[in-house]
């Protein structure tokens, strides 16, 4: 992506420190002469103000142009990518006297300004070429810019700046994790291609039974048959018709604990990006929502995920609340939870839900005071309600976490969808 600037000529003059410092000796110099009756000391308190005078009025009827353009590639890149930034000058014009100072603005996200100090310009010079690199440690929308150039005389009496290209804006997504493997049947609605096989979940009544075993819900009793073969058969539910997976990303700022790009948000925005483009890349439909219900992103548009997600910030939720029940799977990233916090997902999800837990303390500054009582007992909450819950710290990537979410399910190996 390409910014360019419009000409910068005729511009006005401005005096130096040195400038303005030197006009106030020479009048210091001037008035000391008069009291102490001494003409040389009048002569070089004149010369001390006239010269960043003139100097001004040369720098005023100077007449530089100067045509600039910024490309920034690529402007969509992942945390810790490399990006190219190159800048090209173009010079109409001779400058009698000092050089240029280019100065490229950048965000403290993306590191210091860039600056570039070059010789005096000539009409015969080739456009400048002008070129540093950026590696974004933070995710987000970052404006690089805007770039200006300041112009000195040879004595450094006079300066003036001016911008030459505005802001280019770079998009810094979270990084991904390539996983491998995919349960059987997660995900996948009763429609989709390939669809073999049932499995227990909340969906759409039919007639296949089977007797009844210790634990299952009486709500899937079937009566007609119970009295027909007098012994107890369950309905043997179909997976949703409508697949998909919902994935549930806690934000909540008390939930999470370090700072910057190592906190234990950034650590679930990327298992969640991980995870969403891995199951996108195996055409499942994934919905994106945040702790308080709404969603961030749908459908199999995997770059609009992706910015959402370069854009999450933390909330102030006090808690969680469950998503739409739209008979998809539901795959949760949750912060610090207790079993109260919790009780809005298990109602809503029941026993067939997946949940990691991130173990915040292991995220925690030296300097944070909050104690966190731990993972066990969310943990053994949600098992005893039927999830699969698995244990996200800092040392094991998204990458770890999903081959040990697979293994608790059966898995189809491959990248075939």
């Amino acid at each position: 992506m390409a910014a360019r600037a419009s000409p910068v000529a005729d511009a006005p003059s401005g005096l130096s420190t040195l400038g303005r410092c030197l006009i106030a000796a020479g009048v210091a110099s001037s008035v000391c002469s008069a009291a102490l009756n001494e003409r040389d000391l009048l002569r070089i308190g004149l010369f001390a103000v006239a010269l960043p005078l003139l100097a001004a009025l040369l720098a005023g009827r100077t007449r530089l142009v100067v045509n600039a353009n910024r490309s920034v590639r690529p402007t969509r890149v992942s945390r810790g990518s490399p990006v190219e930034t190159n800048i090209e000058v173009h010079t109409a014009s001779r400058l009698l006297g000092g050089g240029l100072v280019f100065t490229d603005a950048l965000p403290d996200a993306l590191g210091t300004s860039a600056r570039f100090v070059t010789a005096p310009p000539r009409k015969s010079d080739p456009p400048m070429e002008l070129r540093y690199p950026i590696t974004p440690r933070v995710r987000g929308l970052h404006q690089i810019g805007p770039l200006t150039v300041r112009v000195s005389d040879p004595l450094g009496l006079v300066e003036y700046e001016r911008e030459l290209v505005g802001r280019t804006t770079l998009t810094v997504l979270p990084r991904v994790t390539p996983l491998s493997g995919l349960p059987d049947g997660f995900g996948r609605g009763e429609g989709d291609s390939g669809s073999t096989g049932l499995r227990r979940g909340p969906g759409e009544h039919d007639a296949l039974l089977r007797e009844y075993q210790p634990g299952d819900a009486l709500r899937t009793v079937h009566w007609k048959s119970t009295a027909r073969r007098d012994e107890l058969m369950v309905r043997l539910e179909e997976r949703p018709w409508h697949g998909g997976v919902t994935v549930l990303l806690d934000r909540r700022v008390q939930a999470h604990r370090g700072a910057g790009a190592e906190a234990s948000l950034e650590w679930a925005i990327e298992l969640a990006a991980s995870v969403c483009q891995h199951l996108l890349a195996h055409g499942r439909t994934v919905t994106l929502v945040a702790e308080n219900g709404v969603t961030l992103a749908s459908g199999r548009d995997s770059d609009a995920l992706l910015d959402s997600l370069a854009t999450v910030r933390p909330s102030n939720q006090p808690g969680l609340i469950a998503p739409p029940a739209n008979g998809g799977e539901l795959f949760a990233v949750l912060g610090a939870v207790d079993t109260l916090t919790l009780d809005p997902l298990i109602k809503g999800a029941g026993g067939h839900g997946h949940a990691v837990l991130l173990d915040v303390r292991a995220w925690a500054g030296p300097h944070e005071s909050r104690k966190d009582a731990g993972v066990a007992t969310p943990a053994r909450a949600l098992t005893d309600a039927g999830w699969t819950v698995l244990v996200g710290k800092p040392e094991r990537g998204p990458d770890k976490v999903w081959n040990e979410f697979c293994q608790r399910l059966p898995v189809r190996l491959g990248t075939g969808r």
